[in-house]
């Protein structure tokens, strides 16, 4: 039974979300999303500003509960799996929930006992992480970080524990070309060796160049969702698509407005 309920798991999306929920007094934040993640995809979450992105990963990640909808992560209900899916997921927030007076090698250290590992391990995989993540040789505290700097250690912390899922609030944003770039290399071998990737980003150009599949919220529902090829369709640029998806909308609006 336990070998049949794991295959069954491994088989289910990455995440799988029904008729999600979310109010803030009288206004839908989160407005009956669907949403299914296949795994082993580099998966972008698009919109624009206020279109229910961050909500929608803050509940996946339980940083703040839903009213309505069904949720599945990993093949797991998080009402009945909470801790195992925590640890089995990596996290990078908008905004980086780091303890600014420890040094990044004491954080991660911290972070990866959090998650289970022996002492031994948790340090060698700090020190491995802040080499690749180019930090080893910065001995700061992490309230003394630039943004781009705890950018790097939060994912650094999202790896420390070999996650299958990462759920990322704008991973790259404040970061510099160098540690962009290096992230993103980390953040493909990830997906190479069968681990999801869930990321929101404004920057679509680099959402192009890494995810292969898509999906743009707007207003709290999603407008669209798939492939990207699907998506760019006659050969479109995947702002182009965006654009066409939402802005025209847009642009209504603000005509009515005048």
């Amino acid at each position: 039974m336990r070998a049949a309920a794991t295959l069954v798991a491994m088989s289910s999306p990455a995440i799988l979300v029904r008729g999600l929920k979310k109010f803030y007094g009288a206004q839908a934040a989160v407005n009956g999303v669907d949403l299914e993640v296949p795994r082993g995809s580099f998966f972008g979450f698009l919109g624009p500003n206020g279109a229910g992105k961050s909500t929608t990963i803050r509940i996946l990640t339980g940083l703040i509960p839903a009213d309505s909808g069904y949720i599945e992560i990993l093949g797991m209900r998080p009402s009945e799996s909470e801790l195992e899916i925590k640890h089995r997921i990596g996290l990078v927030p908008d905004e980086s929930l780091l303890f600014d007076r420890l040094t990044g090698a004491e954080f991660l250290e911290f972070v990866g006992r959090m998650y289970g590992l022996e002492r031994a391990i948790a340090v060698d995989r700090a020190r491995d992480l802040l080499v690749l993540l180019e930090l080893a040789n910065d001995r700061k505290i992490i309230g003394e970080y630039s943004k781009g700097m705890r950018k790097r250690v939060a994912m650094a912390a999202s790896l420390i524990h070999h996650p299958e899922l990462f759920l990322m609030d704008e991973p790259f944003e404040g970061v510099d070309a160098v540690g962009s770039r290096l992230m993103k290399d980390i953040l493909l071998d990830q997906v190479r060796r069968g681990a999801t990737v869930f990321l929101t980003s404004h920057v679509l150009e680099v959402v192009e160049r890494l995810c292969d599949h898509i999906a743009i919220i707007h207003k709290g529902a999603i407008v669209t969702a798939g492939p990207l090829e699907q998506l760019r369709a006659g050969g479109e640029s995947l702002e182009e698509a965006f654009v066409r998806v939402v802005g025209a909308e847009r642009q209504l609006e603000r005509l009515d407005w005048l």
